[in-house]
């Protein structure tokens, strides 16, 4: 027996997931996968929550082996992707942009969400421009930080790489030099800024989820090892198929997105878990074209000497946007 509030909620529910394309009669029909296995890259960054999300939804695609997998022997994720480690990902724009540059045999599938990364400053930084001459504290360099800030700073005509000092503490050190102003700026993926704006550290500089023309362009992506896809073209269809149906379950049931994230054995607060699942746009892979932002970020990155490949051939090298095509007529809005 279930309760009336039980039978209620489930009307809901149900109804959202048809509005959002959810059904399975559509994977039914097609062929089954080449492979039952599918590899997984295991992240903890709430953004990628739709590939999650996913693990309860690929049973129905026909997989029956699906492994989360963190990158061996610290690869970034990409290059654990092209290395052959996994078979597919959620992963960031930009060092994808640097992936298939590097000529990686990754190819790029579907834009996910935009809005994942807010920057924060000290008093003095207003705006990016004002991090000329200061000191920003990143992962890495080349980093998804790195890079992207990189990409930012060339966009209103700075030189990432002599107008900015980077540093490369642990991010909860990192956050801790913002507060005490050690540093002058910080690019955090979520729930850095949830955790920051509680904190009250710092201020949001730019917020890509409302931001132009951060807002306007994916921030994760779909990416796949080139040789996979090549060899199980229905598994990459269904697997991607997975994803697009978590990111709307992410949009409509961020409760059940937490539990899917929490379920992979990362330790974050909750209350900055729920809050970010609720602040990043998902839901919105339709209204963007993934190839706009690997032009758009390839070009940024040409033009601060981070790569040597010009926008039209990271778009031929590194993008496979059949399937995508194919999945904007068959679920439906």
């Amino acid at each position: 027996m279930i309760t009336r509030r039980q039978f209620a909620r489930s009307l809901v529910v149900t109804g959202a997931a048809r509005g959002a394309g959810l059904g399975a009669s559509v994977a039914a029909a097609e062929p089954a996968p080449e492979t039952m296995r599918l590899r997984i890259s295991k992240v903890p960054s709430v953004c990628l929550s739709p590939q999650y999300v996913a693990q309860e939804l690929f049973g129905s695609e026909g997989f029956t082996d699906v492994q989360y997998l963190s990158a061996p022997g610290g690869l970034p994720g990409a290059k654990a992707l092209g290395a052959g480690e996994q078979d597919l990902q959620m992963n960031f724009a930009v060092p994808l942009v640097m992936a298939v540059d590097s000529g990686a045999p990754v190819v790029i599938l579907a834009g996910v969400h935009v809005g994942c990364f807010e920057l924060f400053g000290t008093e003095p930084v207003r705006t990016i421009r004002g991090l000329k001459g200061k000191t920003v504290a990143v992962f890495g360099m080349n980093s998804a930080q790195h890079v992207f800030l990189s990409a930012m700073a060339t966009q209103v005509g700075l030189d990432p790489g002599k107008d900015i000092t980077w540093i490369t503490p642990p991010a909860a050190e990192a956050k801790q030099m913002l507060a005490d102003g050690k540093i002058d700026g910080y690019l955090g993926f979520p729930a850095d800024p949830q955790e920051l704006r509680a904190r009250k550290v710092g201020h949001v500089v730019v917020n890509s989820a409302t931001d132009r023309p951060w807002s306007q362009y994916f921030c994760c992506m779909v990416v796949a090892n080139r040789d996979f896809v090549r060899r199980n073209p229905v598994a990459t269809k269904r697997a991607l198929r997975a994803i697009l149906k978590g990111d709307a379950v992410c949009a409509l049931e961020p409760e059940r997105a937490a539990k899917a994230y929490l379920s992979q054995g990362f330790q974050i607060p909750q209350e900055f878990l729920r809050q970010a699942l609720k602040e990043v746009p998902f839901g919105r892979w339709r209204d963007y074209d993934p190839t706009d932002t690997l032009r758009f970020y390839a070009l940024r990155l040409h033009e601060a000497g981070m790569i040597r490949s010009s926008p039209q051939k990271i778009l031929a090298d590194g993008t496979d946007c059949r399937f995508l095509n194919q999945l904007k007529k068959e679920l439906k809005g």
